[in-house]
């Protein structure tokens, strides 16, 4: 067994570079997701004399608070992740060389904000995740492969492009379980502190973060379960767990209300329930029950069946977990069947808690954006346990799991093709549902072949404008985005597809080195 403490230098590096590069190769330079861009202007709003919203985005998006005053309505946490990248790309944005450019979308502050940020967060994912995998018992080879199909074989590829909260929520909950369950090998109480900050820290980005705080000690408690801990034991590490987690919690939940009570005035209430209030104010058609207004049955079988938003075509890897748990259960190490269990509980517990949302999936998303995060928590282990267990699983239970790999990797690449919106449009006009995984597959073709016209879009329609047009008809990439807009002069565009090219390459080069430093590590 591979200690999680002598990790090769080599092999870290070299992970870090692969993550670092497959983050810049995959960016448009958008933010991906209206949500996004309102929450990188909320950013800006914190150290400029810009308000959160602009007063013309109103009534479309914002709520009226405090003072009559316009605010976005979404937790701060990814704001304060975005500040530091937002006050640089500012600065970079009014040199002389970018005046000519303007504000022309993608601007030089998104751009710079967008690469940074998703680089930021890819990385460090990586390397935490890396490490938890040691920790859980698997191998140096089989602790890389995981984090390889994390980043390129599940869906938190996609979200490494489009920049919703999906991969600094992940990040922060892998955090989260990193440390404390170091804690519970090592008793050591900085662990427990360090991954309790992480939990805390998720509670400020979305407060349904909670389930993923609560599925964090109840790991902890499955595994000591699983290992038949005595009574005491098991009594002794739940005292110490609450008396150094909960006064860690405490001030990011206090943080999170006093962001909320100087917006809207009040400590109790969630933005949820005052963006409904002001809704059922200008629309007094809305239910009563508003937005909680979908039937529980359709919100909870949409991510297990609907064509746009089925959660075993997105990530495909959760089939093979699932396969996985059923016929390999008994030889699973107690810290893998605790983390397992959780994981399935967790996506149970996310399709519940937003079955009756009236947009359960998140709508304008890849998937199922509030679901997907813990499916790739559940999917990407599938890889290092197939590598684990190879020689007792058999032949045709090794060749299925590696086309699912193979296929979660078309998949994923296929995701990033174009502007997300894109189907959604087209399910617009075609009607829905559409199978979207497939959809996107046959506009890749025909945009590849010149034939753009067979995607149907009514160019007619009120559903999307100008802009959004032209960034959902150009492959979805910084250099390709750049040329489709047309405001950058040529040769930046030019250069822009040659460093574009150049991070391809070493994209590959680097995952030709990481794989020579794992073959060169003594197996122990």
């Amino acid at each position: 067994m591979f200690s999680a403490g002598k990790s090769p230098r080599s092999v870290v590096i070299w992970l870090a570079m692969v993550a670092a590069l497959l983050a810049f190769c995959v960016q448009s330079g958008e933010t991906g997701s209206a949500d996004t861009a309102h929450r990188l202007q909320t950013a800006h709003s914190f150290w400029t004399s810009q308000p959160p919203v602009f007063p013309n985005e109103y009534p479309e998006f914002g709520v009226h608070g405090r003072g009559g005053k316009i605010y976005d309505w979404y937790g701060i946490g990814q704001p304060l992740l975005m500040l530091p990248f937002d006050i640089v790309g500012t600065g970079i944005s009014k040199l002389p060389i970018f005046g000519d450019y303007g504000d022309t979308d993608p601007t030089v502050r998104s751009i710079v904000v967008t690469y940074s940020v998703n680089v930021f967060l890819n990385v460090l994912t990586a390397l935490v995740c890396y490490r938890f995998l040691l920790l859980l018992g698997f191998d140096l080879a089989q602790a890389i492969a995981g984090v390889l199909a994390l980043l390129f074989c599940t869906t938190h590829l996609h979200y490494t492009q489009n920049m919703m909260e999906n991969n600094y929520i992940q990040l922060l909950t892998f955090t989260g379980l990193r440390y404390q369950y170091e804690w519970l090998r090592t008793g050591k109480r900085r662990p427990l502190i360090i991954g309790s900050a992480a939990f805390g820290l998720n509670l400020l980005t979305r407060l349904t973060t909670g389930l993923d705080l609560m599925f964090g000690g109840v790991f902890l408690l499955l595994v000591l379960a699983f290992e038949r801990a005595g009574r005491r034991e098991f009594r002794t590490k739940l005292v110490e767990y609450l008396r150094c987690a909960l006064p860690v919690y405490v001030p990011f939940l206090f943080f999170d209300r006093l962001y909320q009570f100087y917006r809207f005035g009040s400590w109790t209430s969630t933005y949820v329930k005052v963006a409904a209030l002001e809704q059922r104010l200008r629309d007094p058609s809305l239910a009563a029950d508003f937005p909680w207004t979908t039937p529980f049955v359709k919100g909870f079988l949409g991510p297990l069946i609907s064509p746009e938003k089925f959660i075993f075509l997105f990530d495909p890897l959760i089939v093979l977990s699932i396969l996985l748990s059923i016929l390999a259960w008994k030889r699973f190490t107690p810290t893998v069947k605790a983390y397992l269990l959780c994981m399935f509980a967790l996506i149970l517990a996310y399709i519940c808690f937003y079955a009756r949302y009236f947009e359960w999936s998140g709508n304008f998303a890849w998937g199922d954006r509030y679901v997907s995060t813990a499916v790739q928590m559940a999917a990407f282990i599938s890889v290092p346990l197939l590598l684990k267990f190879r020689a007792h699983l058999g032949k045709a239970l090794w060749s299925f799991g590696m086309f699912l790999v193979g296929a979660s990797l078309v998949i994923q690449i296929a995701s990033l093709a174009f502007w997300l919106p894109l189907e959604i449009y087209q399910g617009d006009d075609f009607g829905h549902p559409q199978w979207v995984i497939w959809l996107r597959f046959k506009n890749i073709v025909a945009f590849a072949l010149g034939k753009m016209d067979v995607w149907g879009l009514n160019t007619d329609s009120m559903t999307y404008d100008q802009w959004d047009y032209q960034h959902i008809t150009c492959w979805n990439f910084l250099p390709f985005v750049l040329r489709r807009i047309g405001a950058a002069p040529r040769w930046v565009v030019d250069a822009a597809l040659a460093v574009w090219a150049a991070a391809i390459a070493a994209l590959g080069i680097s995952l030709a080195k990481l794989r020579k430093a794992v073959s060169r590590v003594p197996e122990a």
